[in-house]
């Protein structure tokens, strides 16, 4: 086997951005589309082409009612025609409209803000001028703004209709809040006539169980705390803070636990909204709600422990980054090398292609942790080369009780994950080059072509490939790409 070319974006967690920090793993960033571009590159022309056929590939497959993919694909190219150096730009301002467009053709009211958020994200990220979305024709920022009131509660059509409650709508708040925030427009947010901030904390008593309000509550009051309006969270009528960690404490006694097509142990179901939580006490600066209501760092010490190794992996990448922000890592964690070789030692036990999830995403989880702490050198070539190839595999019956069906219809969850940490670490031709594999194919060639009609049973699904790529797009915005100023002006409270 030849060896695989890598090329790491940093050498251990001191490197990370505090973009990465904030919003370090792929969850947020493939299925919530919160957080692309990050870790830049210098422009790749090679790379570009094989993103835009991908794109031009997904755009035959989906439903010509589709609009989020095929607004993903504009942005993308967008993207890479401003990223490209050497060219003029006298096309750029004439193609604002028709991408506008694009997003209001969005039928979806969650994926329509989305949409809008990624936009602006993007316009930030590419230094691009305000005065393209806020002048006297238009005021896209509002228009976006006003979208989070369409968004109706409990309309993610899966296993766990009835539980998510606000989910979407908040989740949207986060994207939504954030890119207002990276344009410079953190004042609409708050003003005489209407808070958005405080409602979207009000929000989060609309959710029948703990785990989906501590999920997307700390990525809320993540993007709170960056924007400067912390205040809003504990200092008014209510501590939103207080009433989401309690709620937590509660979970035993709502039951109603979350469903999966493979289920997952009740401590990892416990411990993945406490570390979101965690990470929210961090960019709060709150130290004295690491104790109330419980001592949360021992709980979630605990929890970990009694999660088997198999699916502790998937919150491991959590659990450090929370550490870190909140510069406990050293006491809670003393030997960060041996807990790095229990994590990828997973790799010689866990196969990626049983199914799409917990098996499927593993692989992307100890792999991108492994590249955030410094430890690439445990990870071999032959797991990067396992995990490109395992996608048919999910074609596959395997042990767990998910179907052919189940797997095929979420085979965009690990294969989004696998594209982009591949090209985070460099080595993205495992899936944009010809393999043996995918009988002379690329592996996305393979993938898309292997779609349903219509991608009727792949559904929103397709939205976490159509990010990656997007995702992809952003960071070829140079190598020498700073931090938005929102992002270079916010200092961990616990550790710089």
């Amino acid at each position: 086997m030849n060896s695989v070319t890598r090329s790491l974006p940093v050498s251990g967690l001191g490197d990370m951005s505090n973009e990465s920090r904030m919003i370090a793993t792929p969850w947020s960033r493939m299925l919530r589309g919160i957080g692309l571009g990050q870790y830049p590159i210098d422009y790749d022309a090679a790379l570009a082409g094989h993103i835009r056929d991908a794109f031009d590939r997904l755009a035959k497959k989906v439903s010509p009612s589709d609009g989020y993919t095929l607004f993903c694909r504009d942005m993308a190219d967008f993207t890479l025609r401003v990223a490209e150096p050497g060219g003029d730009r006298d096309w750029m301002a004439p193609a604002v409209g028709p991408l506008l467009e694009a997003v209001r053709s969005v039928p979806n009211p969650y994926y329509r803000a989305t949409a809008g958020s990624i936009l602006m994200d993007a316009f930030a990220k590419l230094g691009l001028d305000l005065s393209l979305l806020v002048n006297d024709e238009r005021d896209f920022p509002a228009e976006v703004l006003g979208m989070l009131d369409e968004i109706a509660p409990d309309a993610i059509p899966d296993e766990n209709q009835g539980r998510h409650g606000e989910y979407e709508r908040v989740s949207a708040c986060c994207t939504v809040f954030l890119a207002l925030g990276q344009l410079g427009l953190r004042d609409r947010l708050v003003t005489a006539e209407r808070n958005h901030v405080v409602e979207a904390l009000n929000l989060l008593e609309h959710f029948p169980i703990p785990y989906f309000c501590g999920r997307v509550g700390g990525m809320l009051m993540s993007v709170i705390a960056l924007l400067g309006y912390t205040e809003h969270i504990f200092d008014g009528e209510r501590d939103y803070m207080a009433e989401v960690l309690g709620y937590l404490t509660r979970a035993d006694e709502v039951g109603n636990w979350p469903a999966f097509p493979n289920p997952m142990p009740t401590p990892w179901l416990k411990v993945y909204p406490l570390l979101t939580m965690l990470n929210a006490v961090a960019m709060c600066g709150r130290a004295e709600y690491l104790t109330q209501p419980i001592d949360a760092l021992a709980e979630s010490r605990k929890l970990m422990s009694e999660i088997p190794w198999n699916t502790r992996v998937h919150m491991s990448q959590y659990y450090v980054i929370a550490l870190h922000n909140l510069g406990r890592l050293a006491d809670q964690l003393p030997d960060l090398n041996s807990f790095m070789q229990d994590v990828t030692a997973v790799l010689d036990i866990v196969d990626p292609g049983e199914n799409f999830s917990p098996r499927g995403n593993a692989y992307p989880y100890i792999i991108e942790l492994s590249m955030m702490t410094g430890r690439m050198d445990l990870i071999p070539d032959e797991a990067l080369v396992r995990m490109a190839d395992s996608f048919p595999d999910l074609d596959r019956v395997g042990d767990w009780t998910n179907s052919i069906d189940d797997n095929r219809a979420n085979r965009a969850f690990p294969f989004s994950y696998a594209l982009n940490v591949l090209g985070e670490i460099g080595a993205a031709e495992l899936i944009f080059t010809p393999r043996e594999r995918y009988e002379g194919r690329s592996a996305i060639t393979w993938f898309v072509d292997d779609l349903s009609e219509d991608t009727r049973e792949e559904g929103d699904r397709i939205s976490m490939l159509d990010h990656c790529l997007v995702s992809y797009a952003l960071r070829m915005r140079g190598a020498d790409a700073g931090q938005t100023k929102l992002f270079q002006s916010f200092s961990f409270p616990f550790s710089g």
